[in-house]
């Protein structure tokens, strides 16, 4: 059995309820439909369990706030 790690993950409530639904119409639960998405998500991106990195030769492009500390 796969070892499995528990998270807290904070969702604006429409998303939430859009994933819920979309999970309902495939026949999962949310956990199984957040981790099915991840999965194909990451294996789109390059990303697998062979290549935890993804593809080195192409930087992911940065995400969230930018750096606002003095220089």
């Amino acid at each position: 059995m796969m070892n499995e790690v528990r998270m807290t993950l904070r969702l604006p409530q429409d998303l939430r309820d859009r994933l819920s639904a979309h999970a309902k119409s495939e026949r999962r639960s949310l956990n199984s439909e957040l981790v099915y998405m991840l999965e194909v998500g990451l294996r789109a991106t390059g990303v697998d369990a062979e290549s935890p990195g993804g593809d080195s030769t192409s930087p992911a492009p940065l995400r969230g706030k930018p750096d606002s500390s003095p220089a």
